[in-house]
């Protein structure tokens, strides 16, 4: 049991970090000290779906639910609702490299606009 809870932590995790990396930028329009931790946060999952590399937690779930004797992402309500989301089916290196990009140019407004707005003021 603590296994099977330990490892839906880390799916939890995964998740608000996936969050945090495509958003965070909005959270940094409203308290700019926020870019310290958001810019390395983005940089970190850019590189990863740029260069194809896996994510440390996702090994480290799959080894949580083999220790709870699960096969697989089968269960719960956290993994009927979060696993497509995280895990999509049919990732290829060609959507990860869109995945990565999209996240760019998602956060590329609001420090673009944060930016600006510290040039006017100087």
């Amino acid at each position: 049991m603590a296994y099977r809870l330990a490892a839906d932590g880390v799916l939890v995790l995964h998740l608000a970090f996936i969050v945090w990396v495509v958003l965070g930028a909005l959270m940094v329009l409203w308290r700019p000290r926020l870019a310290a931790l958001h810019v390395p946060a983005l940089a970190w999952a850019v590189s990863l779906e740029l260069n194809g590399w896996r994510c440390p937690l996702t090994p480290l779930e799959n080894l949580l639910r083999m220790r709870a004797g699960q096969a697989g992402f089968e269960g719960g309500f956290i993994e009927h609702y979060l696993l497509g989301v995280i895990y999509p089916s049919g990732l290829t290196p060609t959507i990860q490299l869109w995945l990565g990009l999209g996240a760019l140019v998602i956060n590329l407004p609001p420090y673009v606009w944060l930016a600006h707005r510290g040039w006017r003021q100087r």
